[in-house]
């Protein structure tokens, strides 16, 4: 929010690639442990990233940019293991003569990769569509009022970003606990080899390649039919569907059946990471950033959770809460109420600014007259959905604010 996306951005992978670079190094577990710690520091840019597209494209397809590249984010990890254990680990066994030096060396290769593309960010890169944050500020285009703490404060006061906190700590937490816990499960309850049992958990997150997005495209889509209310439903009907999914996974009693479940289990997670990061950006845009850190976080505190489940109860018990918290997350819908906007209860959509989320007044909209103002005419600013909407132009006067802004 107040230094743009791409400086953090570039600053954080490059420092993330030193503690990569030196895994080789450690000989202890707790040095291992340390040092998966500051490693970890680079999956802030998943924030980083959602505010960054939030920024460059237009709120009518948010919801696919947000989902195409966190889906592809996610994908990137398994793509990563895959490459570094069957493609890279052969190779430099075969350079260093022996396994224990292969491993310790052939971390070098993501370093590399997550450095130069950190320097590549930061030089072919803008912060938004209109340029570069200290460029911007320069030429006061750019709010020098805020800063992080008031960006922090303001998103933290906002109650439908802890709402999406929770909603996205039912999906993503989930699709985390599920990377780890899917492959124990068919191990354990199925016979699977470690191998085999991990291969069948691989799906889960090989869906990123296009689930997420398909969840992304379907808010938008709602959006334009149904506006705001739209987005919601659609995050409220996944919800519930994942919940029901998580039910008749724990039920299947075959590998088969297992195995389907799981690919419908999955599609429906990450659908649901999708359309909660559609609606986002429309949370408070100014301080975006902030909420996007919130609500992300959100995603992390719930794999913690489940996975404590998990370590400490039997599986079916596990299953059984996680399909419990999913289905109560979705009744949480009912409390979204974006300012602009309708809900699924209350609320009503209005002309908003995309960039400040203020609501404007289009000179296209009938004049009413207001009987409880001694019959002064006013501009309507209720808004129709995007679909019935022609160009309106707005007149330079957001709703009880200064005239002259165009």
């Amino acid at each position: 929010d107040v230094y743009g996306a791409r400086v953090l951005f570039s600053i954080v992978l490059c420092l993330a690639a030193i503690p990569t670079a030196l895994t080789g190094l450690v000989q202890t577990p707790s040095g291992l442990i340390v040092l998966r710690s500051f490693i970890g520091v680079a999956g802030g840019t998943f924030v980083m990233c959602q505010y960054w597209t939030s920024r460059m494209f237009t709120k009518e397809v948010v919801g696919t940019a947000n989902a195409l590249v966190g889906g592809w984010g996610n994908l990137g990890a398994g793509v990563t293991n895959l490459l570094m254990g069957s493609v890279l680990m052969p190779i430099f066994e075969s350079l260093t003569g022996d396994v224990e030096s292969a491993w310790r060396s052939v971390c070098v290769v993501p370093a590399v990769v997550a450095f130069v593309t950190g320097i590549a960010v930061w030089h072919i890169s803008d912060d938004c569509p209109k340029g570069n944050y200290s460029d911007l500020k320069i030429r006061g285009l750019f709010s020098s009022t805020m800063t992080v703490q008031s960006s922090f404060t303001k998103a933290c006061w906002n109650w439908n970003t802890w709402i999406l906190f929770i909603q996205y700590a039912a999906c993503f937490g989930v699709e985390l606990t599920m990377n780890n816990a899917a492959a124990l499960y068919f191990r354990d309850e199925f016979g699977q080899s470690n191998e085999a049992a991990r291969s069948i958990a691989a799906i889960f997150g090989w869906l990123n390649l296009f689930a997420r997005g398909l969840g992304g495209f379907a808010s938008d889509a709602c959006m334009y039919n149904y506006g705001m209310k739209g987005r919601i439903w659609i995050q409220t009907i996944l919800l519930l569907l994942e919940g029901g999914m998580v039910f008749v996974f724990m039920h299947t009693t075959t590998l088969g059946g297992s195995i389907a479940a799981l690919v419908v289990f999955s599609l429906f997670v990450q659908a649901c990471e999708g359309t909660s990061y559609g609606i986002v950006p429309y949370v408070d845009p100014v301080n975006m950033g902030s909420v996007c850190g919130i609500v992300g976080a959100g995603g992390n505190v719930g794999a913690v959770g489940f996975g404590l489940c998990f370590r400490q109860m039997d599986y079916k018990r596990a299953f059984f809460i996680m399909g419990g918290c999913i289905v109560g997350s979705s009744v949480l819908s009912l409390g979204l109420v974006i300012n602009g906007y309708s809900g699924i209860i209350w609320g009503k959509d209005r002309y908003v600014d995309k960039e400040t989320g203020k609501i404007y007044k289009p000179v296209s909209t009938a004049i009413t007259t207001d009987k409880k103002n001694d019959g002064a005419a006013e501009f309507s600013t209720r808004a129709p959905p995007y679909k019935d909407r022609g160009s309106e132009k707005f007149i330079g006067a957001e709703v009880g604010g200064d005239a002259g802004r165009v």
